[in-house]
């Protein structure tokens, strides 16, 4: 059963998005998994101040609303990869400015590995799920399928989603995320990215993915 300490943590954490600016006025939303049920941000909440009235308490299974408030329009994608992913239990929705710049350029990047931490914590492919009206069937299954074996995706003219197995992974891959979209922009897109063999020695040596191979 959801706890009244549950409750606060989630409204933390969800102002906490909004202080960083990932998130402005009814823009962008947030999810937690707590056991068989999922908190998330209702639908037309301002995510930098929610309010405990704006928070759905959901069956993640069948999405069925246990409290009687009506969820964020983009719960499908939410619980969506909830149940895809069982080592996730945070799905943050975001519109920052300059990821959200990025996700609105004719000539989207095809590779955003511009800084260590990208490949270490946002992911060394990020999906591009096309553009669909938000709040569709169509998106919500573009973002599940998107996330089903990365933790990043960029939401065409839309903005972008992350997902964590608590708070602070989310709320780190989407810093960096804006991170390297504004480097991305501010580049003018002149920007040079790391090459395949940096990206293997990261995961080598930085997050001990793989034994390096050595000469006999």
């Amino acid at each position: 059963m959801i706890t009244e300490k549950q409750i606060e943590e989630f409204l933390a954490q969800a102002h906490r998005v909004g202080d960083a600016g990932l998130t402005i006025c009814s823009s962008g939303n947030i999810s937690w998994r707590i056991g068989e049920e999922a908190l998330i941000s209702g639908t037309g909440s301002w995510v930098p101040n929610l309010q405990k009235e704006k928070v759905a308490v959901c069956r993640v299974a069948t999405g069925e609303v246990l409290n009687g408030v009506k969820p964020s329009m983009e719960s499908g994608f939410h619980l969506g990869v909830l149940r895809e992913r069982p080592d996730v239990n945070v799905v943050l929705h975001f519109q920052s400015s300059y990821a959200t710049a990025v996700a609105c350029m004719e000539t989207l990047p095809d590779n955003f590995n511009v800084t260590a931490e990208i490949p270490c914590h946002v992911g060394s492919e990020i999906p591009i799920v096309p553009y669909f009206r938000p709040g569709s069937p169509e998106l919500a299954e573009g973002v599940k399928t998107a996330l089903k074996a990365h933790n990043s995706c960029l939401l065409c003219k839309h903005g972008q989603v992350v997902c964590g197995k608590d708070f602070d992974e989310a709320f780190e891959r989407a810093m960096f995320f804006e991170m390297a979209c504004r480097i991305i922009v501010l580049t003018g897109g002149k920007y040079t990215v790391l090459t395949p063999e940096d990206i293997e020695d990261l995961e080598t040596y930085v997050l001990g993915k793989k034994t390096k191979r050595t000469c006999c």
